[in-house]
């Protein structure tokens, strides 16, 4: 119970495999599962329910724990309680159902109004952004001794796709306006959805909006068309032409930084020279954004860069911005184009201001067979605090593994190996 309470999930997964039972209660007798959800420790949660932990099990306060997550505002808590959907649609759809119910309750009066109309307090709510999963956020607000996050919508988005009902693209965009951030989970919740129907109707509806006066309704449009492509691992990949020629159009008489950027990315995913002379043409864009979009978006599929893709390349690893500088970087490493000046502008990096910059310069050295990588890579400061393991400097073990057997077959001396990761 104390690795519960801690979110420990790497203990409790130990602990759990170890024969731990998955339903023990702590000296109040609240299970764990119960106890995990109020600590927001949706890994926890995941992996005690399934350990086996009865969904059915109440603790004092007599709420079932799916009525718990949805009220905790979590998508992602929500969702690891719901893991296994096929067995909650044969066994517990009626309790589905009263979540969907709680969940659009929440949305529809609003965080801030239910948590008072509960607490009864009065007082300041503090209000906070919180990640809520590995790639989007919600806010989390705080009053009268009670937190709630606000993903209430992303919730009810999620159980209506548990139950198999098709929510229309309307309202899922109405849903999405209220938190007009892609980054936030109501949103990402809703364009995430629309891009896994791939049908000709979502297709065609978020067409439709290009044309829309309001720049967050392009990029709702935008990010759904993108997706939809990007999601497509089937052979016939029907939407990969429209959307390359439709994003080739639309980035040409686009106004707004954000769907401008949204929109590149999309070029990015088609290996068409079209797409390089598209990104071309905004590789000097006052929006760092924009430029990020263009450093990461060039063909890395073809035997070599263009003549103009080789100097914006160059040009865009001097950028100021440090993100554009690690894209383009990351470019050079990954396309198949050895040019020396593109190992120039990378070995350049080496004593770059921002560690990550620095990281990928070695890489991309070490990729292009370069001896510079590795006094780089041994040079590089110290990863900070919980950091994850960098697998991209492996690629430097890689290169001396690479030179020192070309120097063998040759008779020269060997280095010996090191690790630079």
């Amino acid at each position: 119970m104390s690795a519960v309470r801690a979110g420990d999930a790497v203990a409790v997964g130990a602990l759990l495999s170890a024969g731990t039972d998955p339903d023990v209660r702590d000296e109040h007798g609240t299970p764990a599962l119960c106890l995990a959800i109020d600590a927001y420790a949706d890994e926890v949660v995941r992996l005690l329910a399934t350990h086996g932990a009865d969904p059915g099990r109440y603790g004092p306060d007599g709420l079932p724990p799916l009525r718990k997550a949805v009220d905790s505002g979590s998508p992602a808590v929500a969702e690891a309680v719901l893991h296994d959907t096929d067995e909650w649609r044969r066994h517990r759809e009626a309790e589905l159902l009263e979540a969907r119910s709680l969940a659009r309750h929440w949305y529809e009066a609003g965080v801030e109004a239910e948590l008072r109309r509960r607490t009864g307090a009065q007082g300041t709510v503090a209000r906070t952004h919180v990640q809520d999963n590995e790639y989007t956020g919600v806010d989390e607000f705080s009053l009268g001794g009670a937190t709630v996050r606000d993903g209430h919508a992303a919730i009810l988005t999620d159980l209506e796709k548990v139950l198999g009902l098709r929510t229309p693209f309307e309202e899922l965009l109405d849903r999405a306006l209220t938190r007009p951030d892609q980054q936030h989970v109501t949103w990402s919740a809703s364009t995430l959805l629309l891009s896994h129907r791939r049908d000709r109707e979502t297709w065609e509806a978020a067409t439709v909006l290009r044309a829309d006066p309001d720049p967050v309704h392009r990029l709702f449009g935008a990010e759904v068309l993108r997706l939809t492509h990007l999601f497509d691992d089937s052979e016939e990949d029907r939407f990969a032409a429209p959307a390359l020629e439709l994003f080739l159009d639309w980035s040409a008489e686009e106004t707004d930084d954000a769907v401008l950027t949204e929109l590149l990315t999309g070029l990015a995913d088609h290996a068409d020279p079209r797409g390089d002379e598209a990104l071309l043409r905004h590789a000097a864009h006052p929006d760092p954004r924009v430029r990020r979009a263009v450093a990461s978006g060039f063909d890395r599929w073809s035997p070599s860069f263009s003549a103009t893709v080789r100097k914006a390349l160059v040009d865009l690893m001097s950028d100021p911005d440090a993100e554009v500088r690690q894209g383009a970087c990351r470019t050079a490493a990954d396309g198949r184009d050895r040019a020396p000046e593109l190992a120039g502008a990378m070995a350049a990096l080496l004593d770059d201001t921002s560690r990550p910059v620095r990281a990928a310069a070695v890489h991309g050295l070490a990729r292009h067979d370069d001896e510079r990588c590795v006094e780089g890579a041994r040079r590089l400061p110290p990863a900070p605090p919980g950091t994850s393991y960098e697998y991209d400097l492996d690629e430097v073990w890689r290169y001396e593994r690479r030179r020192d057997g070309r120097r063998n077959r040759m008779g020269l001396p060997v280095h010996n190996l090191g690790s630079h990761a």
